[in-house]
């Protein structure tokens, strides 16, 4: 189960390489919205999702109630309601050797994504393992690239302006990737389908919204024989 796990934690890479850009980018966010570095760690650690807590930092910044902070971040979350379930279902039934809180504590969009790319190449008996060392590498990442951008991030883009601009094209890559190796997997009508409506989607409600309309396209899609 060791090699599982450690299996795990090398293909965390991929998600890795994209995270830390990004986290760095949230660093620096917080620190622009007036939280201390120590606050900016403190809420990747326990947050732990990425959009979330850019529009956490935002609505801090701009004094917004409690209520409203967290009434948006528990619905830009919701497509966790799908994630959840799929990828239990590649898990598989058998008996539980991590509590199921532990395995969804770390679930995030790109871990979504990689492991259902990938988790079906693990023995059925590993997986747990297997995904745990994914979402702890994704973590990690996503925590150290926080710190990065929290103490050092000012800095770095002073030295480097153009170092902004590629920070924002990391994360978009990494899930053009992801999509690339999943095209096997998924019917195209499905691809398709997601994203057509998130494309529409962004045209008439958030981000947020709008991938939560493309999941449901493409799960609609999907159960059409």
């Amino acid at each position: 189960m060791t090699r599982a796990f450690l299996r795990g934690l090398r293909d965390s890479l991929s998600i890795a390489i994209g995270y830390v850009p990004v986290a760095i980018s949230f660093g620096l966010a917080a620190i622009y919205a007036g939280m201390t570095p120590g606050m900016a760690v403190m809420t990747s650690m326990l947050v732990f999702a990425g959009a979330s807590q850019f529009i956490l930092a935002s609505l801090l910044a701009g004094g917004g109630a409690a209520a409203s902070v967290i009434g948006v971040v528990l619905l830009m979350n919701l497509r966790h309601l799908f994630y959840g379930p799929a990828v239990l279902t590649h898990l598989g039934n058998g008996q539980r050797r991590l509590p199921l809180p532990l395995l969804a504590a770390g679930l995030t969009d790109e871990v979504f994504a990689t492991a259902i790319a990938r988790m079906g190449r693990q023995p059925a008996a590993q997986r747990e393992f297997w995904y745990a060392g994914l979402q702890l590498g994704a973590y990690l990442a996503w925590v150290l690239g926080t710190a990065m951008g929290a103490w050092f991030g000012g800095d770095w883009l002073q030295a480097s302006p153009l170092l902004a601009q590629t920070l924002a094209f990391v994360l978009p890559a990494l899930f053009l990737a992801l999509l690339l190796e999943m095209r096997h997997l998924v019917p195209s009508r499905v691809l398709v389908a997601a994203a057509l409506a998130s494309a529409l989607g962004l045209c008439i409600m958030p981000s947020h919204a709008a991938m939560m309309a493309g999941m449901a396209a493409g799960a609609l899609m999907a159960l059409r024989k």
